[in-house]
């Protein structure tokens, strides 16, 4: 079976261009899912009645972002010396397959390593800066949002070809929630875990929706992701039960007086998560046919967390005065 075009794959004459190349490299139009997590936060914190802290915010989040954009290059480098993307032959760029950088000749592995390691090396002085403004229980969220973001390819954890990577993503998420509603607050709260988890779940539907294409280049290499695990057909099965999970535990905790009820209708975006699902109930062993499913899983993640980010923050909270 032959690879997919490269004509929208990055090519060797980006070396030409070394600033671009190491921005594309992070691959930036995945990291909105970082900010929307962190808006996350920002919103169950205001709406806790806490004033925000805008310098601390700004820094919070841009922390966030360098994390994540060193996260996506590490795991590019370790899927490129498992040989999974390599042996990727339907992938769906740019969204299943990494980023193709060293498959192209645009980076090497070494350059790829040094370059991821270095974006989370960048960000220790502003997460130790902010956990001495807030309190040191930062470090612990911060250390494991680390920790899970490196382990969920890198040996000798991979996660991922563990079939534990869609419960490394979803927790990865949560304390980029945790973390940024702590730095407002100065404390651990339940709050961001009870607010956030809806959105955490859908990130890491994505993630799980990605694994479809990737699933016989996966198999080849020993990368035994859940989908290799489950095969198509019982993986679709348990990503409808993801999402459910995820819309089930946005209501319960509405209906149970512990959300503003205005949170509520982040639970719209269901409409482009089910979409999503018949798509994939129709083309689970046909990966060319999974790109309208991916999008919507990514779209349904987004807006859910933008909708919940902003009905936190300016939703009447139970037990506050009308």
């Amino acid at each position: 079976m032959s690879s997919p075009p490269l004509s929208l794959e990055p090519t060797p004459a980006l070396r030409g261009r070394p600033v671009l190349a190491l921005l594309l490299a992070t691959r930036p139009a995945f990291l909105g899912v970082t900010l929307c997590a962190c808006l996350v936060g920002l919103g169950g914190a205001h709406g806790s009645g806490l004033a925000i802290d805008g310098v601390k915010a700004v820094l919070t989040v841009l922390s966030a972002l360098l994390v994540h954009a060193g996260v996506n290059v590490l795991n590019d480098y370790y899927d490129a010396r498992s040989g999974a993307d390599a042996g990727n032959h339907e992938r769906l760029f740019p969204f299943t397959g990494g980023s193709r950088f060293i498959q192209n000749g645009v980076l090497s592995e070494a350059e790829t390593g040094r370059l991821g390691y270095l974006l989370v090396l960048l960000v220790i002085p502003a997460g130790l800066w902010l956990a001495w403004v807030s309190a040191p229980g930062l470090v612990l969220i911060g250390l494991l949002g680390l920790f899970l973001g490196w382990a969920y390819t890198a040996p000798p954890l991979a996660l991922v070809s563990r079939g534990l990577g869609e419960l490394a993503i979803a927790g990865g998420w949560l304390c980029v929630v945790a973390g940024t509603d702590f730095v407002q607050r100065g404390q651990f709260s339940p709050v961001p875990l009870m607010a956030g988890l809806s959105y955490a779940l859908l990130v890491a539907a994505i993630l799980f929706m990605n694994e479809f294409p990737d699933r016989r280049g996966d198999e080849a290499t020993g990368k035994r992701t859940l989908v290799v695990r489950l095969g198509p057909d019982g993986a679709k099965w348990a990503f409808f039960g993801l999402v459910l999970l995820a819309y089930g535990w946005l209501v319960l905790l509405v209906g149970r007086n512990l959300l503003p009820q205005g949170a509520a209708a982040a639970a719209m975006t269901l409409v482009l998560s089910f979409r999503a699902q018949r798509d994939l109930m129709a083309h689970a062993h046909e990966p060319a046919a999974l790109g309208r499913a991916i999008r919507l899983t990514i779209a349904a993640a987004h807006l859910h967390g933008l909708v919940l980010a902003a009905t936190l923050a300016f939703g009447r909270w139970p037990g506050t005065p009308s």
